[in-house]
């Protein structure tokens, strides 16, 4: 044992894996031994009671050999063996490291003997216009060299060069499929700046030429129709290059200008397709007859669909990935076509009555075939679009219209010439569209309980309304005004004919005209009724001939309208206050500036006081001949335009502010001559013999004299006038007579003051005097 522990501690240098493994497995050996004998040992001292102290003293000492040689051997496994793993580990890792780089060197190799293939392939495909494969190669190419850039080698000169060459391919394939599609479609367009009238888009030409047959490249059947081999190779090349959208995108806004825009804004363009078997087909603008001021939108449909299967069938349909070119252009297309085909045709195609609203079903028809026929061409991918839910939606369009046309119709009215007048008289009655038998409705039910016993016969004390109740008086309108009634009533009749929703929609049109009129007319001829006394008096009258026929306009319609308007809500009487209102503030407008103008004639009459002096005389008897010629004129134009009632209230109104101005002056005086007594005398005796003659409310002489014998009944201050002037030329005594003990007839018109200071300005200062304003008290 000894001798073999010796060998392993003298054993020095490089152990080799066999070696161990024996010195262990002998070492073992040993152990086994070694407890054998002990055991043997054991059981010979303690089982047969043989004490052997002797052997026992050598088998530790045995034992302790064996532990020191186990010791030993450990220690030199931890020391020399772990050295040699861990220098076995490191060899192991600089030798997978180099297989590393050795493998990514053959692959950096094999891209690049890819890229050399792919672009000797490239030249090949590009000179034998195999653009597909050559756009196929080219991403080949461009795979490899975004590979090798991949690596931390990417800055090398080499792959500098090979992205300088990708670069030059590819721009050289674009090149070439750009000519190739400049040939496969030349468009012949008029000058931009020449782009004024419909004759100039003649000139627009589309050619599109099927290309050179390529027997190599993959295409259709020549009994096939479609686009011919090249056109599907250089759209489909176009495509892998990414080129596609754009070329698309360009010849979709030339198409869009110069073609289709045209074709739905001018009715007399026509389309017309030339076809030369195995050579180009034309697309060309054509002049035709039509007096239609926009197209119809069988024509739209039919001249856009023969534009766009002449293109489907030579050029787009040829599928790039999962869809077909005529896809990517009705893409970007059809939002411009369907808004201009509404703007410029349906909306145009709108009924203008709701009896033309049946017959729109065709329009709404050929629109879903329009619209079948561009999904059959994948040009559309939706199944409803703007475009047919605008054609359905007519009666909402309907509507619309009717109700912009109507208040454009209005306004157009309104603010025609005032002057332009039509007489009307209590006979007049609007023409009222005939209405559809009730059923059922509302207001026969309620007829129906009025029963005989509700009958005015049968009431106690009836009393009947006169012939004149609800009339309008006899007197002038403006024109459109009447008009302006027949628009509403026309209206109101379309919207009994319409639905519940198209019927609100006109109603509220109807009141908006009036709303209008309450907002347009009196500004927009502002000033022409204060500057003109004839057109504020027809102001006046059109006023209150629309408040007039809006007490009974929603009575009329309202059984025959839809819920909820035949439940009430059709109903004018609350606009009628307000139009009342202000027919009376443009008349009283008017007559503040005549009387204001009149107040400022009489102020240039001096007071009326020292009429002895020529100039005053001849400056009172200028402002009263003025007054009297201004009240004159006013009768003139007022004169078979007002009412006669209206016409003598405003002209008794207005002299009424003459005399009581002149009244006034007089009985400022403090002193009054005898001959400046008979100068006013004679002034008011004007006065009084031309104011009457202003009252001539009808066109006809002969019947205003009655109008004439009642003036005081129109002027307030008339009876107080007429006796002024009687005072004037009269005695103490005549006085003293007419007073009465405050009963006679000058103790009704005037105080015991006024009275006395005109007699204080009359008289000197006499006994009579004094005993006569004793007796007027």
């Amino acid at each position: 044992m000894a001798s073999f522990v010796t060998e392993v501690l003298a054993s020095s240098g490089k152990l080799e894996k066999e070696d161990l493994t024996n010195k262990i497995s002998k070492l073992s050996r040993k152990v086994e031994e070694t407890k054998e004998e002990v055991c043997d040992m054991i059981n010979k001292r303690y089982n047969e009671f043989l004490p052997s102290m002797q052997g026992a003293e050598a088998l530790v000492g045995q034992v302790e050999e064996v532990s020191r040689e186990i010791s030993t051997l450990q220690n030199c496994i931890e020391t020399e063996v772990q050295e040699n793993l861990h220098e076995a580990v490191t060899e192991y890792a600089k030798l997978k490291q180099q297989l590393e780089r050795n493998t990514s060197v053959i692959a950096m190799l094999r891209h690049l003997e890819e890229f050399h293939n792919a672009m000797e392939e490239f030249h090949k495909a590009l000179q034998e216009k195999k653009y597909i494969l050559a756009a196929q190669q080219l991403e080949k190419e461009r795979a490899s060299a975004e590979a090798l850039k991949a690596w931390k080698c990417s800055q090398l000169p080499l792959l500098r060069s090979l992205s300088a060459e990708l670069t030059v391919q590819r721009e050289t394939l674009i090149y070439h499929l750009g000519e190739e599609w400049k040939s496969l479609v030349v468009w012949k367009l008029p000058p931009s700046k020449e782009l004024t009238d419909v004759t100039s888009f003649l000139k627009t030409e589309l050619q599109l030429s099927p290309g050179g047959r390529d027997d190599s490249e993959p295409g259709p059947s020549p009994l096939v129709s479609g686009p011919s081999p090249l056109v599907c190779c250089v759209l489909q090349a176009l495509d892998i290059q990414g080129q596609l959208q754009h070329k698309v995108k360009l010849f979709s806004q030339v198409l869009l200008k110069y073609l289709l825009k045209p074709l739905i804004s001018y009715p007399c363009l026509g389309v017309a397709v030339q076809e030369q078997p195995g050579r180009n087909t034309c697309v060309v603008l054509q002049s035709q007859e039509s007096s239609a001021p926009h197209p119809s939108p069988s024509q739209v449909y039919s001249k856009t669909l023969l534009v766009l299967r002449t293109l489907h069938t030579h050029l787009l349909d040829v599928s790039v990935g999962e869809k077909k070119v005529s896809a990517l252009l009705g893409d970007l297309i059809w939002a411009e076509i369907s808004h201009c085909i509404i703007h410029e045709c349906l909306l145009f195609s709108i009924p203008a009555n709701s009896t033309q609203l049946e017959k729109y079903s065709e329009v709404i028809q050929e629109t879903e075939e329009f619209e079948r026929s561009l999904r059959d061409m994948q040009f559309l991918s939706a199944d409803s679009t703007e475009l047919l839910r605008y054609a359905r939606d007519v009666n909402s369009h309907f509507a619309r219209k009717k109700c912009k046309d109507v208040i454009v119709a209005a306004r157009t009215l309104m603010t025609s010439e005032m002057h332009n007048t039509v007489k009307i008289s209590p006979d007049t009655r609007l023409s009222i569209p005939k209405l559809p038998e009730q059923a059922g409705g509302r207001e026969p039910q309620e007829g129906s309980r009025r029963g005989p016993q509700r009958e005015p016969a049968q009431l106690e004390n009836v009393q009947q309304l006169g012939s004149g109740s609800l009339r309008l008086p006899e007197c002038r309108i403006s024109e459109w005004v009447q008009q302006l009634m027949e628009l509403a009533l026309r209206t109101l009749s379309e919207a009994v004919d319409s639905s519940s929703r198209c019927a609100t929609q006109l109603f509220f049109t109807v009141r908006n005209i009036f709303q209008l009129f309450y907002d347009v007319v009196p500004t927009y001829h502002k000033e022409n009724l204060l500057k003109f006394p004839h057109l504020a008096a027809i102001q006046h009258n059109n006023c209150m001939y629309i408040a007039h026929h809006l007490l009974t306009l929603g009575h009329q319609f309202r059984p025959h309208l839809p819920e909820p308007l035949s439940e009430g809500a059709a109903t004018f009487v609350d606009l009628v206050p307000g139009f009342r209102k202000l027919g009376a503030q443009c008349f009283l407008a008017q007559m503040n500036v005549q009387r204001a103008e009149m107040l400022e004639r009489l102020s240039t009459a001096r007071n009326l006081a020292n009429l002895d002096d020529t100039d005053n005389y001849t400056a009172a008897n200028k402002a009263v001949r003025q007054v009297i010629h201004q009240l004159k004129r006013l009768g003139t134009v007022w004169k078979d335009v007002l009412p006669v009632d209206i016409y003598c209230k405003a002209m008794g109104t207005l002299l009424n502010t003459a005399i009581s101005e002149v009244m006034a002056k007089i009985m400022m005086l403090e002193d009054i001559s005898t001959e400046d007594g008979e100068n006013l005398h004679t002034l008011c005796q004007t006065i009084m013999e031309e104011g009457p003659l202003v009252f001539t409310p009808l066109a006809e002489d002969n019947r205003n004299r009655k109008y004439q014998e009642q003036v005081p009944v129109y002027v307030k201050k008339w009876m107080t006038f007429r006796e002024l002037v009687m005072i004037l030329r009269a005695s103490l005594q005549d006085i003293v007579d007419r007073w009465a003990e405050g009963k006679g007839p000058l103790a009704v018109e005037f105080s015991s003051s006024e009275m006395k200071s005109l007699v204080r300005a009359l008289f000197q200062n006499t006994e009579r005097r004094a005993l006569a304003l004793a007796k007027i008290k």
